[in-house]
């Protein structure tokens, strides 16, 4: 799980028609702009902009993009006039976004402070107008699949049991749904609607037994029979299933091969067999992050995470014809190809915010389709990091992103922030932070490593943290410090932790393994305590998290590797920042820790955030969150320095 980073996104929108290529900002040529002069404090870059695609009509006339330009993430409309039409005005934003093969209606999820308990809307994608399907906060619903005709729509939800997701239909003429699958299954837990048939009358459901291991099923939409589809000795992953109009072949990603990577595959009904796509044309080094056929099965795209970097693949779907690719190189973000071929593309970089882009294949058009505003900050200031790789303990070799400020001399120590990514079953990418830019822009360096247990790497690297393992993931961060201090980068007392949920932990692990190696730490939603983490965690969450972390009949397993239990070791300054409603990770891991810090005489501050979840979603509580962290960095790293750029001096 990738933790949620909300950030302010204000945007404008092309007229069509306008020819677009990637623009760069123009010099004025007065010394009044000259680089070295001031730059705006935090508050200013977390207004930064970014529009992120969510669907696009099958004719390609409308185009739907999330945004926070008010304030939280809504969902927009781009008209034909080149206007952000707003649809959705939920109070604390939406959650997802579900557009029917008509186009004329889509599902919307929300959710109330951050608690993630979704419930379901219906909404006229003309008007926005909505009718509120579901209102049961005990229960979450979500995962959405539209029937091919829009007359029905099939979703997950737990209101049954609180444990288990089981597969509902509902008829949007009337609003009312109905059971269909999960309670007859011999080994129920969390069931998702993958894909309806082409014509309507089956639907393939994954089962999720852990976040390492899927099944699929075959249901039949009239009699409600099913069989099952996959078979296998391992954990194996499933991911994206999609059944053609033959209602035989279906075509979806695995990673049950020697590489573990998931890679492109085709399965029959009937057998468990999986075949690989394996005609040369996409490279089976890398790690596929996504694919999608179109509606009517003339193309196909494919996402590749080619060491991080997500690179975009197109064919025709029959002649395996190759497709050129838009010349814009970072990262690749949703794909929706429509009618004809015409992509809409989400596209970013690390130095680069993240906007629509529209690209014709057959006729080369590229098109920029929204222009987020960068807040009267240069974007030529910016810098993108460069892809490291060094040895851990064992010998094995962790990826990394560096970023340095630019103008950095080498041999120079200098402040840097050492962050630790979520999941663990996540991957640090170059996509833009503005945050991470501030800091370069006043003088910090940054490391993002890819620790062991990272997605993206094959099966066997993401599971080399499992369970009894788990102390080896927080030894290939010891090692990545180890490397800066080695390469001369920073040096002792000049070196922060930092990271959000899996993240936070670390931060809480490392500063109790290795209590003199860090001069600041900053742990955002993070576990202190694995064993009332799994006992308060969302119900449903509890049996995929033991899988991973260690279950409660190991009792002292847990208590080794929970920081809480260690607390009196630490020495390093910490900022604690958490929801009141976290779901993943309940407050409480956060007060026990502050408690058992400010118990043993530890330097510790904290943010409470009284209606957020996992993760600042709202402006004012993002602003607040990010300058306190560069004030508590500036605070520790750079005792004897003056202020950085952007912070004003006291009392002006």
């Amino acid at each position: 799980m990738k933790i949620r980073n909300m950030i302010v996104a204000i945007c404008a929108v092309a007229a069509v028609g306008i020819s677009t290529t990637i623009a760069e900002e123009s010099s004025t040529g007065s010394a009044l702009f000259d680089k070295s002069a001031y730059i705006p404090d935090i508050s200013t870059f977390l207004q930064i902009g970014a529009c992120a695609l969510q669907d696009v009509s099958w004719d390609g006339q409308d185009v739907y993009f999330s945004s926070s330009m008010s304030s939280v993430n809504q969902i927009y409309r781009l008209t034909p006039e080149g206007w952000p039409y707003q649809l959705t005005t939920f109070e604390d934003g939406f959650d997802f976004f579900a557009l029917s093969p008509s186009g004329k209606l889509a599902v919307v999820g929300a959710s109330v402070g951050g608690n993630e308990q979704s419930q379901l809307f219906l909404m006229d994608t003309r008007t926005g107008r909505v009718a509120q399907l579901t209102n049961n906060t005990d229960a979450k619903y979500g995962s959405v699949e539209w029937s091919p005709d829009s007359r029905t729509f099939y979703f997950q939800s737990n209101e049954v049991k609180a444990t288990d997701f089981y597969i509902f239909a509902c008829d949007v003429s009337t609003g009312k749904y109905n059971l269909i699958f999960g309670d007859s299954v011999s080994n129920p837990g969390k069931f998702d609607p993958a894909s309806v048939s082409p014509d309507g009358s089956k639907l393939i459901v994954e089962g999720y037994t852990s976040n390492t291991n899927t099944d699929l099923y075959l249901l039949d939409l009239k009699t409600l029979k099913y069989e099952s589809l996959s078979k296998d000795e391992s954990d194996v992953i499933y991911g994206g299933p999609q059944l053609l109009p033959d209602n035989k072949t279906i075509w979806l990603t695995c990673n049950d091969n020697p590489s573990g990577l998931h890679r492109l595959a085709t399965m029959t009904v009937g057998s468990p067999k999986v075949t690989y796509v394996e005609d040369g044309w996409l490279n089976p080094k890398w790690e596929i992050e996504g694919f999608a056929l179109t509606q009517d099965f003339k193309h196909i795209s494919v996402v590749l995470n080619e060491d991080g970097y997500n690179r975009l693949y197109l064919r025709e779907f029959d002649s395996k014809k190759s497709l050129p690719t838009p010349p814009l190189e970072g990262m690749v973000g949703s794909v929706v190809m429509s009618k004809g071929g015409n992509c809409v593309i989400s596209f970013s970089n690390a130095s680069r915010t993240s906007d629509l882009w529209f690209w014709n294949p057959y006729t080369q058009q590229v098109k920029q389709l929204t222009f987020s505003m960068y807040a009267g900050i240069d974007r030529s200031l910016f810098v993108d990091p460069t892809l490291i790789r060094y040895k851990s303990f064992d010998g094995l070799e962790i990826p990394a992103l560096l970023y340095l400020p630019a103008g950095y001399k080498k041999g120079t120590p200098i402040p840097f922030v050492v962050d630790a990514h979520g999941g663990p079953e996540s991957q640090s990418q170059p996509n833009f932070a503005r945050n991470i830019q501030y800091l370069l822009l006043n003088g910090y360096g940054l490391l993002a490593p890819n620790p062991r247990g990272s997605s993206g790497y094959g099966r066997e690297y993401l599971a080399l943290d499992d369970y009894k393992n788990r102390k080896n993931s927080l030894k290939d961060y010891k090692a990545a410090v180890d490397w800066l201090f080695g390469n001369k980068y920073s040096e002792p007392g000049k070196v922060a932790i930092r990271g959000g949920s899996y993240g936070g932990y670390v931060v809480l692990g490392m500063i109790t393994d290795y209590p003199d190696l860090f001069g600041a730490a900053i742990e955002n939603v993070g576990i202190a305590n694995f064993k009332t983490f799994l006992e308060n965690t969302a119900a449903y969450r509890r049996s995929v998290r033991e899988a991973e972390y260690g279950p409660l009949s190991d009792p002292d397993f847990l208590i080794s590797i929970s920081p809480i239990h260690k607390a009196n070791l630490i020495k390093t300054p910490l900022l604690v920042i958490h929801g009141a409603n976290d779901p993943r990770v309940p407050v409480g891991e956060a007060r026990q820790m502050i408690a058992a810090i400010q118990s043993n005489g530890g330097m510790v501050d904290s943010l409470i955030f009284v209606d957020e979840g996992h993760g600042s979603g709202k402006r004012p509580n993002v602003i607040t969150e990010y300058r306190k962290q560069v004030e508590f960095l500036n605070q520790h790293l750079k005792k004897s320095e003056m202020a950085p750029r952007g912070e004003k001096p006291a009392g002006k």
